[in-house]
């Protein structure tokens, strides 16, 4: 049996696997909303003996329980972790793997394929498009959200 070459279709292309970082993320070109909302969570997430994995170092407790990213005790401020100039290409978390759930949950983008007005809002204010709608799940709007049970990687 002769091997054939692969034949790579359009729509293959574009498709990508939703863990697939080279796909165009919008908040790598963006992290307004790291410059915005407080980041506030439960003091469990905090790193130590709770079992935690947000760097201590980087939280401001703002009652017994419960902290928040520094810089962002406020609102309006900027996050400690965020690298990188707003609105330019690679802005990015500096301890995204480590990063606390409201960043974590935080969508772009709605299930429905609606574009989260908050985040409409804020890219407005630093000079962004705002980002277009889109139906269902093509794999090319990814979210911040964790994979669900049923999604497949490639």
């Amino acid at each position: 049996m002769k091997a054939q070459p692969l034949t790579v279709t359009s729509a293959a292309r574009r498709r990508s696997a939703a863990n697939d970082t080279s796909v165009s993320n919008p908040c790598l070109s963006c992290g307004a909303c790291c410059a915005h909302f407080r980041v506030s969570f439960y003091c469990g997430e905090i790193a130590g003996e709770g079992g935690g994995t947000v760097p201590a170092e980087l939280v401001t407790q703002v009652s017994p329980l419960r902290g928040c990213m520094k810089g962002t005790e406020y609102g309006g401020q900027r996050c400690v972790a965020l690298r990188g100039e707003l609105g330019k290409e690679g802005i990015h978390c500096g301890i995204y793997e480590q990063r606390p759930s409201p960043c974590r949950e935080f969508p772009a983008w709605f299930e429905d394929g609606s574009p989260n007005p908050d985040c409409q809002r804020l890219r407005k204010a630093i000079g962004l498009p705002p980002l277009p709608s889109h139906e269902g799940d093509d794999g090319l709007h990814p979210t911040t959200n964790p994979p669900r049970r049923g999604d497949v990687a490639a």
